[in-house]
């Protein structure tokens, strides 16, 4: 029998891998505050305790919390690195397919890519017609994406005149075929290398510095601090962002018909912004056909509900130690009811994607039913996000805003001294608060030491028609007149605030009087001062 030579080269490859990321959404939330004890005597008005909001600083956090903030810093480096980030997700489904396919296309026909006869090595021997054929020995697997395919063709055999057995030449084919496999990547010294991708959220670009952290840690306070869960948030948020294109909405010119309804006013005792929602606005027939009658016009409100946060999220201070939350003030005045379709959307839009932006939610002026209704909804709520809910009815809307915001910077609308176009005091002026007891007359003395120009406002809050106001001035002079600046009338309670202004040639004072003639004491909030003698 003819032995022969078989060169063999065997080759295979390994699928490569392929990583898969499961994503879940969720939301976050809020704090009830004790009421504020009030005092009878004259003074300042005080700073009551507002939420008490966590450290950005790293180096105070607990041990916890700072290895969870570097867990998910590490997570971020990587999708970075792998541009995740940008690229869209994979479903499971799809990655299985993908496989299947590959798999299939390795066990598939082979394409035939090149044919090269070799010649073969011939040798006469007995023939041996029982000996069993000997087994070619198994190749050793070589790495390489090309795999050959040895087959021969082993031609009849010839038998000689006398008798001896002649081998012709046995051909060897051997055939090339490529796995559908991608082609190998070019040479390392060829490879340029991949940076990581750069991405930026609320104007910070991820971990390039300290503001960075503040921003990973509202997502880990968002989700209790379990590090999968918060940079699934983050990854679902950036994608969120992309697909609404942020970046060129906050460039949109949305009107400002909404700027009544939602607006940004002064700060609490603690610095943060406070924005107020004026629900009942859309009261008005013509407000709210230009926001809800029809499909474009709810998207467009939507937009510029997107809009104003953003721009409002932009002027916050991410530094550690910065104020990086708002105050929202809800007055549920002639709201529509909670159910409204298209607030809900707004909110649960807000919710999911702005985790801990705000610092406290303060409902106003609300009625009965809304409370009957968080009643029902309160189990559904997180402990965090219910210590931030703080609730006033009509009868102590002021009150309740006074306890977080200085009277100087609540709006005239809501019991304070804030108004537009003010010109004679400032956010710097202080006021003082007094009370007036039941039946009683209440004199406040401005005084005038010199010859000056006193200017002054008041405002008495929660007045009804049974508080009367009047001024005077009383020279220091014994023998001097005292002066009627303003004869004894009855508060209206559609006059917000007392204003007053009178010219002092001598010295003095100016002696303002109210007579409270209910049997509830009143608070009474008013400031002065002196202005250069024209």
């Amino acid at each position: 029998m003819a032995q022969e030579t078989v060169k063999t080269v065997a080759q295979s490859e390994t699928p490569a891998d392929v990583a898969v990321v499961s994503e879940v959404p969720e939301a976050e939330k809020v704090e009830t505050c004790a009421k504020e004890t009030v005092v009878a005597e004259p003074e300042k008005v005080a700073a009551s305790i507002s939420f008490k909001e966590e450290t950005n600083v790293v180096g105070e956090l607990p041990d916890p919390q700072k290895k969870a903030l570097d867990e998910l810093k590490l997570l971020v480096q990587e999708a970075l690195n792998k541009h995740e980030f940008s690229a869209p997700p994979t479903s499971p489904q799809k990655v299985a397919k993908e496989e299947q396919k590959a798999n299939s296309a390795v066990d598939g026909e082979a394409q035939p890519c090149e044919i090269s006869p070799v010649p073969a090595e011939t040798e006469c021997k007995e023939e041996e017609k029982d000996a069993p054929p000997t087994p070619a020995p198994e190749s050793e697997p070589v790495e390489k994406e090309v795999t050959e395919v040895v087959m021969k063709t082993e031609s009849e055999s010839c038998i000689d005149e006398d008798g001896a057995k002649k081998i012709e030449a046995i051909q060897e084919t051997i055939v090339k075929t490529e796995q559908t496999q991608p082609p190998p990547p070019p040479c390392a010294a060829e490879v340029t290398p991949v940076l990581p991708e750069e991405v930026s959220i609320w104007g910070i670009p991820l971990l390039a510095d300290e503001r960075s952290d503040v921003i990973l840690l509202k997502f880990l306070r968002a989700r209790d601090f379990k590090v999968k869960e918060a940079f699934t948030m983050l990854k679902n948020v950036v994608a969120w962002r992309k697909e609404f294109n942020i970046e060129s909405l906050l460039e949109e010119d949305l009107g400002t018909e909404q700027e009544k309804v939602v607006y940004m006013h002064g700060v609490d005792k603690e610095g943060h912004p406070v924005c107020y929602n004026a629900f009942g606005e859309y009261q008005s027939k013509e407000l709210y056909q230009e926001t809800f009658s029809d499909d474009e016009k709810r998207k467009k409100f939507i937009r510029w509900r997107i809009q104003f946060l953003e721009r409002s999220i932009r002027k916050l201070d991410f530094s550690p130690d910065g104020i990086s939350t708002i105050v929202q003030i809800n007055d549920l005045k002639y709201s529509p009811a909670p159910f409204k379709k298209e607030l809900r959307l707004v909110f649960q839009l807000l919710q999911d994607n702005y985790p801990e932006f705000v610092a406290k939610q303060v409902f106003i002026n609300v009625p009965w039913w809304y409370l009957a209704f968080y009643k029902m909804i309160n189990p559904f709520f997180t402990q965090r996000t219910k210590s931030k809910f703080v609730f006033a009815g009509p009868s102590k809307t002021t009150e309740t805003l006074f306890k977080y915001i200085s009277p100087e910077l609540v709006p005239v609308q809501y019991g304070g001294l804030s108004r537009e176009g003010e010109q004679e005091f400032t956010t710097s002026d202080c006021i003082t608060e007094d009370f007036i007891k039941p039946s009683c007359e209440h004199v406040i003395e401005l005084p005038a030491p010199e010859a000056c120009t006193l200017v002054w406002e008041a405002r008495v809050v929660g007045i009804g028609c049974d508080v009367s106001y009047g001024a005077e001035f009383v020279p220091s002079a014994e023998d001097g007149y005292t002066v009627i600046v303003q004869k004894s009338r009855k508060v209206t309670g559609d006059e917000s605030v007392i204003c007053g202004r009178f010219k002092c040639g001598e010295t003095g004072k100016v002696v303002l009087t109210f007579f409270n003639q209910s049997s509830k004491k009143k608070k009474v909030l008013y400031r002065f001062k002196k202005v250069a003698f024209e």
